[in-house]
Parts: structure tokens; C-alpha cells; sequence
């Protein structure tokens, strides 16, 4: 079992930064890969950006070339730093772990732990 746990979400004004950090716990070395999703009301939730166990990244195109993703290990903590924020990535936040051999990082359904989500809100 992996808890996660996510904070540092507020409200942003458009062309703001925000950090953002998901604290781990449990059977960590199970997981394969974590990932930061997003969901807006009214619309499906959709992946921000993956890390996997050996480093490599994926970021959806809407945040490509702001947003990093990144672990700190000592900490057991995923983090995600957004720049240029803009009103359309207003949304709650959640933090995911998948265990699988085989994780499709921009499927919800592959990944195993959610965290309860933070809310961002970006004001134009």
C-alpha cells in the first residue's frame, strides 16, 4: 500500500508559478511510476506529467516547456513546478503512483494510489 499526500496548491495570478508536492509513504519501491493529473469541473481528468523509476518524463503538450516534474528521494516526494500559469489550468490537482510492469502514463485507469487532490486556481 503507497499514501499520498498533496499540498501546495492556492490561488495564482495568470503568469504566476506554483509548486506543487505529493509526500509519499508506504511500499514505495513497488511503484513504477508517478504522475501529476489535473481535473476541471466538467472535464475528464487528464495527465500534467509522469515520472518513471528510472527518470524519464512526460508532460502533457498544454503544460511542455513550464512545467517540471521531478523526485526527491530522501524526502519520498514528487514534485511539480509550473510557470506562466495560466486560467485554463485551474483545477484540482492529484498526485498517482502506478505498481504495474506496464503503466500507460496518460491512463488514471494504469495507475494504483491517488492522493485527495489540491485545489489550484489561476485568476486572469
Amino acid at each position: 500500500q503507497v499514501q499520498l499526500v498533496e499540498s501546495g496548491g492556492g490561488l495564482v495570478q495568470a503568469g504566476g508559478s506554483l509548486r506543487l508536492s505529493c509526500a509519499a509513504s508506504g511500499s514505495i519501491s513497488s511503484i513504477n511510476v508517478w504522475g501529476w493529473f489535473r481535473q476541471a469541473p466538467g472535464k475528464q481528468r487528464e495527465l500534467v506529467a509522469a515520472i518513471t523509476s528510472g527518470g524519464g518524463t512526460n508532460y502533457a503538450d498544454s503544460v511542455r516547456g513550464r512545467s517540471t516534474i521531478s523526485r526527491e528521494y530522501a524526502k519520498n516526494t514528487v514534485n511539480l513546478r509550473m510557470d506562466y500559469l495560466k486560467p485554463e489550468d485551474t483545477a484540482v490537482y492529484y498526485c498517482a503512483a502506478g505498481a504495474g510492469r506496464e503503466v500507460v502514463v496518460f491512463h488514471p485507469g494504469d495507475y494504483d494510489y491517488w492522493g485527495q487532490g489540491t485545489q489550484v486556481t489561476v485568476s486572469s
